[in-house]
């Protein structure tokens, strides 16, 4: 009785032994050809969805930085006829709205509405260059998730071909497996989608902001033409 029942709970005691791993690069490696090529592509448009964001928010900060008197000099400037020092303060200031505001000065004796159109057509070339690369980000919002899920597809595929070969046996382990490695693409996808959309869409905020700041400070500017002497 006693050997009985030392016979039904060893088989217990070494289940419960048995811990299962689950390693990312295993899953990686064991995905055969097409999912590793599909995990590279994907670990590639990760790193230029990184790049382009980091690059991007440093050259937006530094282009919403502007001094807060830089108005009111350029106010003093055009008002007392000074406008070789105007130019000169918007070459120094280097930014979008000292840009805007220095085309805006070279056209001073024409028509508002000359200058209100130069100024215009330089405000899409600033924001032209703010944008530089943001739409990249979106597509690769768009296209990870895609590309991880075929090569979820291909995965899938593969494993009902090694099950097809198999001869009508199907081993729960080697499926079990296949499957693993055909999410693995999956999951891939989706985190590089996520990264990049969520700074895609930080980076629009930030662009509108200094695209905001250019508008009123145009603005202002024009109203500064629109003055009675």
């Amino acid at each position: 009785m006693l050997n009985t029942i030392l016979q039904d709970t060893e088989p217990l005691v070494e289940g419960e032994s048995v811990e299962k791993t689950l390693s990312i690069i295993e899953l990686i490696t064991t995905g055969g050809t097409a999912g590793i090529v599909i995990i590279l592509i994907l670990a590639l448009l990760f790193i230029v969805a990184v790049y382009i964001y980091f690059e991007r928010i440093f050259a937006i900060k530094e282009a919403s930085k502007v001094d807060s008197n830089f108005m009111n000099q350029i106010r003093d400037y055009v008002s007392d006829g000074k406008i070789d020092s105007a130019q000169n303060l918007c070459s120094q200031a280097n930014s979008p709205v000292s840009r805007l505001i220095s085309k805006g000065i070279s056209r001073i004796g024409k028509p508002l509405d000359d200058i209100n159109t130069a100024i215009e057509n330089a405000g899409r070339l600033e924001i032209y260059g703010l944008e530089r690369n943001v739409s990249v980000l979106a597509t690769i919002s768009g296209a990870a998730p895609m590309i991880g899920f075929l090569g979820t597809v291909i995965g899938m595929i593969l494993s009902i071909f090694e099950i097809a070969n198999s001869g009508g046996s199907i081993d729960i382990k080697t499926l079990a497996d296949g499957l693993y490695t055909a999410m693995t693409t999956t999951v891939g996808g989706l985190i590089v989608g996520i990264v990049a959309y969520i700074a895609y869409n930080h980076l629009v905020v930030k662009t509108n902001k200094v695209v905001y700041k250019m508008e009123a400070n145009s603005l202002e500017f024009l109203d500064l033409l629109n003055e009675p002497i």
